[in-house]
């Protein structure tokens, strides 16, 4: 009886856990809005007329430091480059230092970054071209963004990105 019980209640966790994972819809495009003069759409073949870099193989590290994954044969075009089709609405250059950037998946996952960590650190941000060798347009995540100098990647480890809003603290 207790074998049955213990069996059970297996079946029923890996159930749970099963159905609790998150399909994540696949998007075509991004649009980059909010404080900007004009919003902009950004689509897979916009993509692919920005000139792109190799990046190397990119282990994804969870929040507990634990392997998820390890992303091999990646190009990838820099979030800056991809910024530069907005123009933010500012009065003072200075209040650039106020801006920050939600991106946004189609699952609702959000990440945020500050202007001065996209345009003034080392920070190296993509939005993948080429994902485990194939072209992002054949991706089940396609817009992907990737930060290849965090420690544990897997934070800012975007699949399916939807949109990038600019903001302003206020």
């Amino acid at each position: 009886m207790k074998n049955i019980i213990l069996t059970a209640l297996f079946f029923i966790g890996t159930s749970i856990n099963l159905f609790s994972q998150r399909a994540i819809t696949p998007s075509d495009s991004f649009v980059i809005f909010g404080k900007v003069k004009t919003p902009v759409t950004i689509k897979i073949q916009d993509l692919s007329k920005l000139t792109g870099v190799e990046i190397p193989p990119q282990v994804i590290y969870n929040h507990k430091g634990e392997i998820k994954d390890t992303l091999r044969n990646l190009a990838g075009i820099p979030l800056k480059s991809i910024l530069l089709s907005s123009e933010y609405t500012y009065s003072k250059p200075k209040e650039l230092n106020e801006f920050y950037f939600v991106l946004k998946a189609t699952d609702g996952y959000r990440v945020v970054l500050s202007w001065n960590e996209i345009y003034n650190a080392n920070s190296d941000f993509y939005i993948l071209t080429r994902f485990n060798d194939k072209p992002i347009a054949e991706s089940n995540n396609r817009m992907i963004f990737l930060s290849t100098s965090d420690l544990k990647p897997g934070r800012r480890y975007i699949k399916a990105l939807s949109s990038i809003e600019v903001k302003q603290l206020e």
